[in-house]
């Protein structure tokens, strides 16, 4: 059906009657995007069969990524551009009088990640199938993903998500292969031959289906699997109430993220990881025990990672597989365990380390409590020995201690590889957050820096640059993103870099245009824009960023003479529903950016915008457009960050402190081509005796922006912002926003007086392109191939040839 233009537009249209009941002419938009999405998955069928038929035969090692989140935004043009077939079905389709780009916008967005967690998660599955490597993805079927944001009187107002409202084209449900997860219940303790053997009695069990999606390489054949579960009503309930059953199930893979702050939602939330956990793990040996008598050897044929500490239930649930199901004992489960699971972590932020309460823990999950308690217990008995009498380091690195079971601990005590996601992240790890167990487990410890793929957000999102590097450098980049450093023998090419410049300018046109159309606000496409968008969260430094808007905007009513680049600032940023502090850091944004919009004084210089609902497919218009990558997290805060990346490989400059991966960044690009202020890292963890409102009192520009927060210079906001006044003053500035402003006005001022220089502004801008191959996750995934997983890329040869 694709075998040329001709044949593509009969079967569609052959199609399209067939599926919808109608004739073309009376067709919708969403009918033929239901079309075209049947036939794309249709059409990869036979090379997501011929994959899983060639990774069975091979029985080779194979990697499942366990993750809690996967943002995959939406998949139409991104799976007909790695099928090879974009052109012909854009033609095709042209030729009816249909605009693909227009069918691509009635997709939703896959909308079941939160951040750079998820985003990460689907960029390496991406790179996976990409080269060949046996690797798939396993998560949940969130009914509404996170949450639609809308702006409404500039605070964030959360509505459910309908990402699943017209179906989703890509999956194909599996109910035979659904899986039973218990909840609740007793766990009777028998012996049977001489061996003890545990029973989990009364649960409440819940049925979990498989949705499977197709990963689709660039154009190689290769098609991995990402299975996504789906919570549903077990046939055969054990539950007196059967509707409030029915609820209590479908809320698991009903919301990512619920709100954890009463016990309801920390044991949804608990639900929701085990049942990931379970679910993936029997469905992973089930597909083991096909081809093998035992799982004695499982080990070197399954690599199970964990993306952060959501899924780490994985380590007492293998084993409790391996010990009540596989009949193996303690010693040799925990062997096949502790070379099964490789964790990566993601945070130096001791609240994002979970923990979750025996009281809540130990009867949602009697069987798996009793595991991690002897693995406690085991593990405190060898810090006894390695370390006898030392009472507080067995406190501190305990599994469960306080009433409290710590998911990291149990992660760094049950995984074989533990890493960190920036070279600077992980040395943090190692000589600070982790330090106890490094002392003890230092071969585990590495670093794996993240990487973004390169076909998504450069090739698909900025087709006109990626035009523009192919004709100077030929395609090999798009398979090899290291050929990008090919571009520096353009760096004094006076048309290449006009070339550029074009682009660039025709990209933040079509950015100004959508805000235009979604905001109703004009913005000038020759001003400077200077982007922030990712989680809104107090060490990310939004309030940082704003604050300098304040200034700016002071400076110009207080001397309209005041030399300053116009510019426009642009954020993106959804706030956690129950993060009462991010929220009130969104109405700031929006309220400063009323003030600014409507003064005509400062109009034709400066604009703030809020682009509600930050998603792939906005990300994907907006890295494009940016002349200014804000990334000023606190030092030390950040474990990486990817969205540095995609802002880098798009031709923007970083505005960044030495954090995360901003630190290689600047390796790769030097420091002539980034604009690095700010508390180095070691600088913030050992900073003493730091008191916020000498920074307040001696710095007038400071004091005003704080004071202007109460006193009255924003119009009917009442007492709105005292929660971030106090932040900065009563609370002594956490993040030290205040400590770093003085340093971040001087950068922002070296930013507009560069910006000025358009030549030497775009030779930065193309070194920091050339440089970006390096951040692809193609070379992300292949250190964790070589280091971690030891999997093979797998060889077609037999099947095609």
């Amino acid at each position: 059906m694709f075998s040329n233009k001709e044949a593509f537009k009969r079967h569609f249209l052959q199609r399209l009657e067939m599926m919808c009941g109608k004739s073309f002419a009376e067709s919708t938009k969403d009918d033929q995007f239901d079309t075209l999405g049947h036939m794309i998955r249709e059409y990869v069928s036979k090379d997501w069969i011929n994959t899983n038929e060639r990774y069975r035969a091979a029985d080779e090692r194979q990697v499942y990524y366990l993750s809690i989140e996967f943002l995959l935004g939406r998949l139409l043009r991104h799976n007909l551009m790695n099928l090879g077939i974009e052109e012909l079905v854009e033609e095709g389709l042209h030729d009816l009088g249909i605009d693909l780009k227009q069918i691509e916008d009635v997709e939703s967005d896959a909308g079941l990640g939160n951040g750079g967690l998820g985003r990460l998660a689907a960029c390496f599955l991406d790179s996976l199938a990409s080269l060949n490597f046996p690797g798939h993805g396993c998560g949940i079927r969130y009914k509404h993903g996170l949450f639609e944001q809308k702006i409404i009187e500039g605070f964030q107002v959360e509505l459910p998500e309908l990402w699943l409202r017209h179906g989703q084209v890509w999956e194909v449900r599996k109910a035979d292969l659904a899986i039973e997860v218990p909840f609740w219940g007793n766990v009777k303790v028998l012996e049977e031959n001489g061996r003890l053997v545990f029973q989990h009695t009364n649960a409440e069990k819940i049925s979990a289906v498989p949705y499977d999606i197709p990963v689709a390489g660039f154009k190689n054949q290769t098609v991995n699997t990402l299975r996504l579960w789906n919570a549903e009503p077990s046939p055969f309930p054990f539950h007196k109430d059967i509707l409030k059953y029915k609820r209590e199930t479908e809320s698991v893979s009903e919301f990512l993220y619920p709100d954890d702050t009463h016990d309801e939602g920390k044991i949804l939330r608990l639900k929701q990881q085990y049942f990931l956990v379970c679910a993936s793990i029997s469905s992973i040996v089930r597909g083991y025990l096909k081809k093998h008598d035992s799982l004695h050897d499982f080990h070197r044929h399954v690599c199970i990672h964990i993306n952060d500490t959501h899924p780490v239930l994985a380590i007492p649930e293998l084993m409790r597989i391996l010990m009540d199901v596989g009949g193996l004992g303690w010693d040799e489960a925990w062997d096949i365990t502790t070379q099964t699971i490789s964790y990566t972590n993601h945070t130096t932020l001791s609240e994002a380390l979970e923990t979750w309460p025996i009281r809540i823990f130990q009867p949602l999950l009697p069987r798996i409590y009793m595991i991690v308690n002897e693995i406690n217990e085991r593990f405190c008995q060898k810090l006894w020995q390695l370390f006898p009498g030392d009472w507080k380091r067995i406190e501190r690195m305990a599994i469960i201690a306080h009433d409290q079971v710590k998911m990291a601990h149990l992660a760094l005590v049950g995984s074989y590889s533990v890493n960190g996601v920036a070279a600077l992240h992980t040395e943090i790890l190692k000589k600070r957050e982790m330090n106890d167990f490094y002392q003890i487990f230092p071969e585990k410890f590495n670093n794996k820096t993240n990487g973004i793929t390169h076909r998504r957000w450069l090739l698909k999102s900025n087709p006109m640059l990626a035009d523009l590097v192919t004709e100077a450098i030929g395609p090999s980049w798009i398979r090899q993103p290291e050929e990008l450093s090919r571009l520096l023998e353009y760096q004094n090419d006076s048309v290449f870099l006009t070339q550029l410049d074009d682009i660039k300018k025709r990209n933040k046109q079509k950015l100004a245009d959508r805000i235009q159309a979604q905001t109703g606000i004009s913005i000038d496409s020759s001003t400077i824009f200077d982007v922030q968008v990712k989680r809104l969260h107090a060490y990310k430094r939004q309030l940082l960023n704003v604050l300098h808007i304040m200034h700016i905007y002071n400076r110009i009513k207080e001397d309209p003479q005041y030399l300053f680049y116009p510019r426009t600032f642009i954020f993106g940023a959804k706030a956690s529903p129950g993060y009462y502090y991010a929220k009130k850091i969104i109405k700031l944004i929006n309220t400063v950016a009323e003030k600014v919009n409507n003064d005509p004084a400062v109009h034709d210089r400066l604009k703030v915008i809020f682009l509600e609902n930050y998603r792939v497919s906005l990300a994907e218009e907006i890295f494009p457009a940016a002349d200014v990558s804000e990334q000023i997290s606190t030092a030390s805060k950040e474990a990486s960050g990817t969205g540095n990346m995609k802002f880098m490989m798009n031709g923007a400059l970083t505005v960044g402190t030495l954090d995360g991966a901003n630190v290689e960044i600047k390796e790769r690009v030097g420091e002539n081509n980034i604009f690095i202020f700010g508390l180095k890292a070691d600088e913030v963890l050992n900073y003493q005796g730091y008191r916020s409102v000498e920074f307040f009192h001696y710095d007038k520009r400071i004091r005003k922006v704080v004071e202007q927060l109460t006193n009255g210079f924003f119009a009917d906001v009442d007492d709105e912002f005292e929660a971030i006044y106090d932040s900065l003053l009563m609370q002594n500035d956490q993040y030290f926003v205040l400590r770093d402003f003085d340093s971040y006005v001087n950068i922002q001022k070296k930013v507009g007086q560069t910006y000025v220089n358009k030549e030497k502004w775009l030779k930065m801008s193309l070194m920091n392109i050339a440089q970006s191959g390096y951040f692809s996750s193609d070379r992300t995934i292949k250190e964790y191939v070589d280091d971690i997983w030891k999997i093979d890329q797998a060889d077609y040869t037999r099947l095609y040839h």
